[in-house]
Formats: structure tokens, C-alpha cells, sequence
């Protein structure tokens, strides 16, 4: 089955990503259950239905899911009707999502828009798969 949507994990040239990093310290099990997860995100795009997936606010989505007993949260937003841009992942501690990362990801949501152009995004997408 060919996925309609693809990752895209944040701006690695300008910074490192935290979902990157993230992932990379977690234990090999946990490492596939988060695998397994953005697979199963990429597939069904924005009618993942909940509990994986929720919109927070202004295009601003959260994939959810638990480590061991831990609640994780990973913050993307969608953008040019194919891509999934993923941009930070935590452990939520508080009943919801600060405003402070919401605010995070609208920020970078608009500097990558700026940067970026549906023909430029979709040319490097090309490039690297």
C-alpha cells in the first residue's frame, strides 16, 4: 500500500529534532511501538481517529500513545496535502498540552511555510527518497 501522507521530521539542518532525539533514547521496544505508530499516522493522515491522535488547536495535532505508563505526545502539523511534518515529542506530565508548545510549533509552522514552497518541499522529498 503506498502512503498518502509522508513524515517529515523538523528542519534537521537548522536544528537538531526533538522527535529525532527523542526517539533515538528511547529503548529498542519503545523505539518500534513509536515506529509502528508514525507508520500507522502516514497511512491514515488526519483521520487517525483518537485516542492516537488529536487536533489541539489552529492546526496544531498531537499523536498519543503511552511508553511503559508514560504519556507521550508528539506535535506535527500537516502541510501541501501530503506531508506530515513532525516537530517535537515529550512526556505529557499535566493534564494538557502547554500553550507554551503549541505556540513552539505555530512558530516553526510558519517559518517553514515561509521557507518552503509546495514545488521546493516536494523537489527535496524527491531528492532524498
Amino acid at each position: 500500500m503506498t502512503n498518502k501522507w509522508h513524515i517529515l521530521f523538523c528542519d534537521e539542518m537548522e536544528q537538531f529534532c526533538p522527535v529525532t532525539e527523542f526517539i533515538n533514547q528511547c529503548p529498542p521496544k519503545h523505539q518500534v511501538k513509536v515506529l509502528r505508530l508514525l507508520s500507522l499516522l502516514e497511512e491514515q493522515g488526519p483521520i487517525l481517529p483518537r485516542p492516537y491522535a488529536d487536533l489541539l488547536r489552529d492546526g496544531i495535532h498531537e499523536l498519543r500513545f503511552k511508553l511503559s505508563q508514560d504519556n507521550v505526545r508528539v506535535l506535527y502539523f500537516f502541510c501541501y496535502q501530503k506531508f506530515i511534518v513532525l516537530y517535537t515529542a515529550f512526556y505529557k506530565n499535566k493534564p494538557r498540552v502547554s500553550e507554551k508548545e503549541i505556540q513552539k510549533v505555530i512558530q516553526y509552522r510558519n517559518r517553514f511555510l515561509k521557507k518552503l514552497s509546495p514545488e521546493k518541499l516536494e523537489e527535496t522529498w524527491r531528492a532524498v527518497f
